[in-house]
């Protein structure tokens, strides 16, 4: 099997396969001029879903069986309709924000976070979806707002590698969302995350943190790591409590990702926070921890060092099963992959469109 990087851009979904002496090249391109916010390389059967954003026709999701080569329409998440004096007031799907397998032993299931804050199921590899009701009818979610674009969505969803019953959340501006039992009931859990954004009774509130992007160790699946619009956060508990975590250098960004089988190590993107929102001093950097977050090795080999202001947003830094392999695209189109944990970086490219996604995948 070779190497894939799916990279999800604003004008289309490219394909990089890695040859035998290392050398990364474009094998496959689809939807070229029209946004992928989001793809999904399921390992299970190794079929790849893609996520569009068509802007007058709405958000779409496609299918391939054949490795990107040819691609078949499935249904999209639908919200309830409403009837009456309300109809207009009634949720719509706005973005496909987040597409995960729903565990091992659920083959062909999956999830979707959407925008404006609804998670749906589908348990026939995208046929049809249903809308989860328990964390929709959540009264706290009348307290979510949106934080990046108008309305709330999920952008994180952690599935338990032991146990796909249990699932992890975030939702940017709604909180860290916890389920034990397939989403039959929800709690939600940031005990020690703070907002300054809000006014100080409210900088605790569950229901109005922003995590920018939540990931969790597949061998140590209590540790979780957490990019926040306020920094970082790290749980050791399954997601019961956080402790904040000092990066350098800056506690500010998007992007996050943990090594598979060694919760202390971990890879963040940091930025000038927040109105900025460029890299610091104009260079780009990788901030990498091997203890736990108690320090930090700031890594720039082959990464743009002058008048560099790429921003990796949350989707768009991610990690192999290796743990050695990483990928990581940027706003202003430029690739990067590092093969000894980011300790030096290759450029795939410099010119692509913005970038959304990038997902590991095989061929």
């Amino acid at each position: 099997m070779r190497k894939r990087i799916h990279v999800g851009t604003r004008k289309g979904l490219f394909t990089f396969e890695r040859e035998s002496e290392g050398k990364w090249t474009i094998v496959e391109t689809a939807f070229i001029g029209d946004p992928v916010p989001m793809v999904l390389p399921d390992r299970r059967d190794d079929v790849l879903y893609a996520a569009l954003d068509l802007g007058h026709f709405g958000a779409k999701l496609r299918r391939s069986r054949d490795f990107g080569k040819s691609w078949q329409e499935v249904a999209i998440p639908e919200y309830p309709k409403v009837e009456g004096d309300d109809a207009e007031k009634a949720p719509a799907l706005k973005l496909i924000w987040c597409l995960e397998a729903a565990g091992n032993d659920v083959p062909g299931s999956l999830w979707a976070g959407t925008a404006p804050g609804g998670l749906f199921r589908s348990d026939d590899r995208g046929e049809s979806w249903q809308l989860n009701a328990s964390l929709w009818d959540q009264p706290d979610r009348a307290k979510w707002f949106g934080g990046g674009y108008d309305v709330p969505g999920i952008h994180s969803i952690c599935v338990d590698p032991e146990d796909s019953r249990r699932v992890v959340l975030g939702v940017s501006c709604g909180g860290v969302w916890i389920t034990e039992d397939a989403g039959s009931s929800w709690r939600s859990s940031t005990t020690g995350m703070y907002a300054e954004y809000m006014p100080p009774e409210r900088r605790e509130d569950p229901a109005i943190q922003d995590p920018h992007r939540i990931v969790q160790c597949r061998s140590a699946k209590d540790t979780f790591w957490v990019q926040h619009h306020n920094g970082v956060f790290r749980s050791e508990n399954g997601g019961a409590s956080w402790q904040e975590i000092h990066a350098q250098p800056s506690s500010f960004g998007f992007a996050a990702a943990i090594h598979p089988s060694d919760p202390d190590t971990a890879w963040l993107v940091p930025l000038v926070k927040d109105e900025h929102r460029v890299p610091v001093a104009a260079a780009v950097v990788v901030a990498r921890t091997r203890d736990g977050g108690r320090s930090f090795e700031v890594l720039r080999q082959g990464l743009p060092q002058e008048h560099a202001y790429d921003v990796v947003f949350r989707h768009g830094l991610d990690i192999d099963g290796t743990g050695d392999l990483l990928a990581m695209g940027s706003t202003t189109g430029s690739l990067w992959v590092s093969e000894d944990q980011g300790d030096s970086w290759q450029t795939l490219s410099t010119h692509l469109p913005p970038i959304y996604v990038v997902r590991f995948g095989q061929s």
